[in-house]
């Protein structure tokens, strides 16, 4: 899925010399906390966060920011001043999962979205791709994921799909993943149903070994001594 189907179009922007209190503003009034920095003829120049904020302002005014004196007192620091510039982007033509791992690689919460020429069209946040993610995969509807481990050689994912269909189940998604052992993989078919009890039976009667999700993902995790 691309980024142009995914991405938030109405995007709150704000300035450079905007001053940090209406950034703030802002963010509480749209309940977000990432605002792009535009520059002449909507070319994003930066992206200031609400961490940006908090780190600009004691504890203390960040609670009161509304009175006047405070305000008067920090009223020079400009969005310019906190932003970072030159943020992470990403084109509208790129995919989500390019989106997901542009996210996780550099621990960030939202990507502008932006042409080749730099002008912003739109914002993708975790949310977005989550909420894409959800869409993709079917499991808004009630169901239940299975993990199973096959060996990686042609024709084995459609004996896992023949069986499923075999019970007149519906598909929901199908994701392949890496396995521990050379030369398998953990499949995670996503049935919409409740009643799995006999679809399990069946692939284990062809050789397939199954697990639980979650142990699948323990056991992915690296080991701390």
């Amino acid at each position: 899925m691309f980024i142009s189907r995914t991405m938030t179009v109405k995007v709150i922007i704000i300035h450079p010399d905007a001053d940090i209190f209406e950034a703030k503003e802002k963010m509480d009034t749209y309940h977000i906390r990432h605002l792009p920095v535009i520059g002449d003829n909507n070319i994003l120049v930066g992206i200031v966060t609400d961490r940006d904020i908090r780190s600009a302002l004691p504890s203390s005014l960040v609670k009161h920011f509304n009175e006047r004196q405070e305000r008067g007192s920090l009223s020079e620091y400009k969005v310019k001043d906190v932003m970072t510039r030159n943020p992470i982007t990403i084109s509208p033509n790129q995919t989500i999962q390019d989106a997901l791992l542009l996210l996780q690689r550099n621990s960030i919460g939202a990507l502008p979205v932006v042409d080749e020429s730099g002008m912003l069209k739109g914002i993708i946040s975790v949310r977005d791709v989550l909420r894409a993610f959800i869409n993709v995969m079917g499991i808004a509807e009630p169901g239940i994921m299975l993990c199973i481990v096959m060996d990686q050689k042609a024709g084995q994912i459609k004996k896992i799909v023949d069986v499923i269909t075999e019970e007149n189940i519906r598909l929901g998604s199908i994701l392949v993943a890496k396995y521990w052992e050379k030369d398998k993989r953990a499949v995670f078919p996503y049935l919409l149903t409740q009643n799995v009890s006999v679809v399990k039976s069946k692939l284990k009667s062809r050789g397939f070994t199954l697990l639980d999700p979650m142990k699948w993902y323990i056991d992915q995790l690296p080991q701390y001594e």
